[in-house]
């Protein structure tokens, strides 16, 4: 940590727990063909991408991933998308609090309206205004306009808050995530699927 006066996190699967199975399957029980291809963690259909950064509205989407299923229904759909979301474990929330006393912390998320929407549903609005406060600031791909691994996600945040790259630590368990900060000479930390974020920071006790 020497050096470093900034650390940006991921939300899904590194904060949040996801799985992306929960909606690949739930895709197919709606008649979606091709699933593994039309969406999954290292790749995704245009479409994922288009509500991801904003240029598509959430009426616009579900719209056009209805024409994907059999006849499924808007809030089917919806319902299906938003299975991959999960909890929001307590202890790693506590940690990033503790964090956030001695360096700049941010929120860097490929994510769009609809998953939001439902993160807050799911633990309340007092927690996730809690959680949100708990950064610097957060910056979601479909509000910024961009999406990772597009070096532009994270300039904006380097040029917004006056960091220099290398000063900055960015958490991801994304490996192409990882390789577009890394373009721009931010040090990075792929989180492995057994890896847990407070055993990154073993200084800190919760």
């Amino acid at each position: 940590m020497k050096n470093i006066k900034a650390i940006i996190f991921d939300l899904g699967a590194v904060i949040l727990n996801i799985n992306y199975q929960n909606t690949i399957n739930a895709f197919e029980k709606i008649g979606v063909k091709n699933t593994k291809s039309f969406y999954s963690k290292k790749s995704q259909n245009n479409l994922f991408n288009q509500i991801e950064t904003g240029k598509i509205s959430k009426m616009e989407f579900l719209l056009k991933l209805q024409k994907k299923t059999a006849n499924a229904s808007i809030p089917q759909i919806e319902d299906a998308w938003n299975s991959m979301l999960l909890d929001l474990p307590k202890r790693r929330v506590a940690l990033l609090k503790k964090i956030s006393q001695n360096y700049s912390t941010f929120l860097l998320s490929n994510t769009n309206q609809i998953h939001i929407s439902k993160f807050k549903t799911k633990i309340g609005m007092k927690r996730y205004h809690d959680f949100y406060n708990i950064f610097k600031k957060v910056y979601y791909s479909h509000e910024i306009g961009y999406r990772k691994p597009q070096t532009k996600a994270f300039k904006i945040i380097l040029d917004e808050n006056q960091l220099n790259a290398n000063e900055v630590w960015f958490i991801d368990d994304s490996p192409q995530h990882i390789a577009g900060a890394k373009k721009l000479g931010i040090k990075t930390h792929l989180l492995q699927e057994f890896e847990e974020i407070t055993s990154l920071f073993p200084d800190i006790t919760l």
